[in-house]
């Protein structure tokens, strides 16, 4: 009988009476609760957040027997009981304050009816406070405190500051309750996708250790490059097969689709674990983490940043936007970094700047489809279909075939981005040529107003000059001025001389010349 796949297995202790495989992480899990009390992480969704919660959850109930067999049954000698309140914030939908409340609400009158409660007790803090401190004295041991997706209904109301507000202030009431209940406390963590604020949420949390960029657990979720050899050979062995690659080849598309997290700078890379266990369960490469949902806040956030999609591939920015995330920051690098869109690619060790890029193709390619239907007129379901038609125009030299395409991606500028319409053009063609230059290779020489742009396929190259308000006449005019088209003199491949210009008026492209 095959490995059976944990996908969607957020529980510990189902996946160990299941029998489904599982990578060892008990080894970090036991570090981290042997050496601190209080934790933060925050990872991209469908990262394997639950399933540590739950493992935490299973090693403080003391279940020994669950472990047999893994690292930290060597480590631990004790397996002590603890009292645990575990809390997921992990709701579909928060319409708005007494949703949060109800969702509280339900989790704490389950402890509630095993360890009582104070009926004068009225808020959700209140009642936290009086439940650990009946945990604690019923027991006789410190109270673990597990919260996970902490920062669900926050995320949700982004774009929506009077809502966020309210949401901010249950919840920081509530885990506030953490610093004045210290004494009883004898571990607590707390999980999400991204990390608000110090100011915020965790003004009072000054003893919360953040480990989401900490080197020393960098892979206490996800997969490294180790454990995908060393556990999941036979796997690879038989994707190859199935897909009619080699062994080395499947390695590679493994390495290209779904690798290339770096939590922390010059880390080595992690492997989404969600589109890797999907891809061996159904011998197939797919877009799996896409497939799941990609939140509509983070185009929300692009496009009420103004945001220039461009500098997705070329983002710099410093430690304290990567750290945490403010309703009032007009920035929403952070979002797009925590949410795993984004991943470190370098750092500059003075003055401390992070290099940002796509963690793998996966992403990439998944991110650009998602935002063709919110920057142009192609429909969700059309996007995939649209944008290969135009990648066969360009194969196949049809250079007006690719150019009436283009005016069709730019046609309908939605109205608020009317103002904007440089960077509305600049974003359309980012969107649409970076899909483009995964089947071909584009490259970009930008400066602020204008995209050069040059496309090579196996049998033609496309030197591209756009200009806003100018003619296609100017725009061809300087590639041969300035002899852009230059390195491909002795090239073997057919050459094309593209002039475009773009028409403020009709928001699209009103002519282009070719030579």
């Amino acid at each position: 009988m095959g490995k059976l796949y944990p996908v969607g297995i957020q529980n510990f202790e189902k996946l160990r009476n299941g029998g489904y495989f599982y990578i060892d992480k008990t080894a970090l899990v036991y570090r981290l609760v042997t050496t601190g009390s209080y934790y933060f992480l925050s990872r991209p969704r469908r990262f394997g957040k639950s399933l540590l919660v739950s493992t935490l959850e299973a090693y403080f109930q003391g279940k020994k027997e669950l472990f047999e067999g893994l690292a930290v049954s060597e480590l631990e000698k004790g397996w002590k009981q603890y009292p645990v309140i575990h809390l997921d914030l992990n709701a579909k939908k928060f319409d708005g304050p007494e949703d949060l409340i109800r969702l509280i609400d339900r989790q704490l009158l389950v402890l509630e009816a095993e360890y009582g409660k104070v009926e004068t007790d009225e808020t959700i803090d209140d009642r936290f406070v009086s439940l650990i401190r009946n945990m604690h004295d019923r027991t006789g041991e410190r109270v673990v405190i597990l919260v996970d997706e902490y920062d669900k209904p926050l995320l949700q109301a982004i774009g929506n500051e009077a809502l966020q507000n309210e949401y901010r202030a249950i919840l920081k009431a509530f885990y506030g309750v953490l610093k004045s209940m210290d004494g009883y406390i004898r571990f607590a963590l707390l999980t999400g996708v991204t990390k608000f604020g110090k100011v915020s949420v965790f003004s009072d949390l000054n003893n919360l250790f953040d480990i989401s960029m900490d080197e020393n657990y960098t892979s206490i979720c996800g997969i490294s490059e180790k454990e995908l050899l060393d556990n999941f050979d036979e796997d690879i062995r038989a994707l190859a097969e199935n897909n009619g690659q080699t062994y080395e080849e499947a390695c590679a598309k493994l390495k290209e689709n779904y690798d290339g997290y770096h939590f922390y700078p010059g880390s080595t890379g992690i492997y989404n674990p969600f589109s890797l266990l999907n891809t061996f369960m159904k011998g197939r490469y797919g877009s799996y983490w896409f497939e799941t949902g990609t939140p509509t806040y983070l185009v929300e956030l692009l496009k009420s940043h103004k945001y220039s999609l461009y500098k997705l591939a070329h983002e710099k920015t410093t430690a304290k936007v990567l750290d945490s995330i403010d309703s009032a920051s007009r920035n929403p690098v952070g979002v797009i970094y925590q949410s795993g869109y984004l991943t470190i690619k370098g750092f500059i060790p003075e003055p401390r700047i992070y290099e940002l890029g796509f963690p793998n193709r996966e992403v990439e390619e998944g991110f650009m489809d998602f935002l063709v239907p919110f920057y142009t007129p192609v429909e969700e379901s059309e996007s995939g279909f649209a944008i290969w038609e135009f990648i066969q125009d360009v194969k196949a030299g049809n250079v007006d075939g690719f150019m009436e395409r283009l005016q069709s991606f730019l046609a309908d500028c939605p109205y608020e981005m009317a103002k904007d319409i440089e960077l509305h053009y600049q974003n359309v063609l980012f969107i649409v040529f970076r899909l483009t230059g995964l089947y071909t290779q584009v490259e970009y020489h930008t400066s602020r107003g204008r995209i050069d742009m040059v496309v090579q396929t196996a049998d033609y190259v496309y030197v591209m000059e756009f200009k806003l308000d100018g003619s296609a006449e100017q725009a061809l005019e300087q590639i041969e001025e300035r002899q852009y088209d230059l390195p491909f003199a002795k090239d073997r491949r057919k050459v094309f001389k593209i002039g475009v210009n773009f028409c403020s008026e009709t928001r699209n492209i009103d002519r282009w010349i070719v030579k």
